[in-house]
């Protein structure tokens, strides 16, 4: 007999299914997404991640059962919320929300705040909840204070503890840092992943800002020109990108020209290397954009290989350097903030490219 594995398998917490969303127009349906599926399993954090106007809210506001469905199904814990002439009600959904501005109540105090969708719970219960939250959040001292009286990462804080307090199935965060300043920003981010991966919630977060996705999420969601384009860990965004617009929208990365000289290998002007895969329908000779990230170019003044600086940005521990190769090719590099070259100077540079990608050129 087979030794029961089902325990390992995580249980999917959302599921989206050929979905296609759009707004009613007098020219008919605008579609905003099409067809978009996946899948998240429980307790794991999810980033919408796309430019403005990819339909990353739109998104978020249909899983909460805000939006219709154009067409394509909405599962949560399995079972069906919403499909074409079918929404189940957002608050029978058992999701929790963070609104962008927070959306606290200035006559409640924190602690009230905290326990307003708690109504179902007995007095007892509900302020046993409410301390408990007030503590995951480290605001205990600040119980009775007014939100007027709160910084922002505060504010935002007793937002999250209030969404987390019921227990949602799934909690909804929509661009939850764009009012705060940078450093806290980053600080916040990390710090909602840990209190979500405490709490074993799974979340849905919208951004526009990849750092703070990379930061926060287990798996991230490309969004932009009315479709998902991949969907993935941040590290396979980075180092595995699907498309051009991915490769181009996740980090910092410049195309290699190089031409396929056979068996699978591409000569260019940095070396012949052997990409993973190569485009389809390429013959012998034909062009391919290889990509090469800044931190696949490393500095090294014993090598043959020589690029010219264009410019040069103070990045505190790094200079990122936008380099001339002879032929007029251009190419980002890292480089310790010690090694400060002046524009226009040659210096000797080796590729390290462990992630072999390339698209037709």
């Amino acid at each position: 007999m087979q030794p029961d594995q089902t325990h390992h398998q995580p249980l999917p917490a959302l599921e989206l299914c050929g979905l296609t969303l759009g707004y009613p127009s007098a020219r008919g349906p605008q579609i905003v997404l099409s067809d978009v599926s996946l899948t998240l399993n429980q307790g794991e954090i999810a980033c919408l991640l796309g430019p403005s106007g990819c339909g990353k809210t739109t998104a978020l506001r249909a899983i909460a059962g805000f939006h219709p469905l154009h067409s394509g199904t909405i599962k949560l814990i399995q079972q069906e919320v919403g499909r074409v002439g079918y929404q189940l009600a957002p608050e029978h959904r058992n999701i929790g929300m963070v609104f962008q501005d927070y959306a606290l109540f200035p006559h409640l105090s924190v602690a009230d705040n905290i326990g307003f969708g708690l109504y179902r719970l007995a007095k007892r219960e509900r302020e046993q909840r409410v301390a408990q939250m007030l503590e995951l959040v480290g605001l205990r001292e600040l119980a009775h204070s007014a939100p007027h009286q709160l910084s922002g990462g505060q504010q935002q804080r007793v937002a999250l503890a209030r969404a987390l307090a019921p227990q949602p199935a799934l909690l909804l965060m929509d661009e939850p840092f764009s009012n705060l300043d940078v450093t806290l920003r980053e600080r916040l981010a990390l710090e909602v992943r840990d209190l979500l991966k405490q709490t074993g919630t799974t979340a849905v977060i919208v951004t526009h800002d990849q750092l703070e996705a990379f930061a926060v999420a287990d798996r991230v969601a490309v969004l932009a020109e009315g479709c998902l384009q991949q969907w993935g860990t941040p590290m396979q965004l980075y180092h595995r990108p699907r498309n051009r617009f991915v490769a181009r929208f996740i980090g910092e990365g410049m195309m290699l020209r190089g031409r396929l000289i056979g068996e699978g290998r591409v000569d260019t002007e940095l070396g012949v290397f052997k990409p993973e895969s190569l485009p389809d329908g390429l013959n012998q000779g034909g062009m391919v954009d290889l990509l090469v990230r800044p931190d696949d170019i490393q500095h090294d003044d014993a090598s043959p290989l020589q690029a010219r600086v264009l410019a040069k940005a103070f990045r505190g521990a790094q200079f990122l350097y936008t380099l001339a190769l002879p032929s007029g090719q251009q190419l980002l590099s890292l480089v310790p903030s010690h090694h400060d070259h002046a524009i226009g100077e040659a210096i000797g540079i080796r590729l390290e490219l462990d992630h072999q990608v390339c698209f037709a050129a």
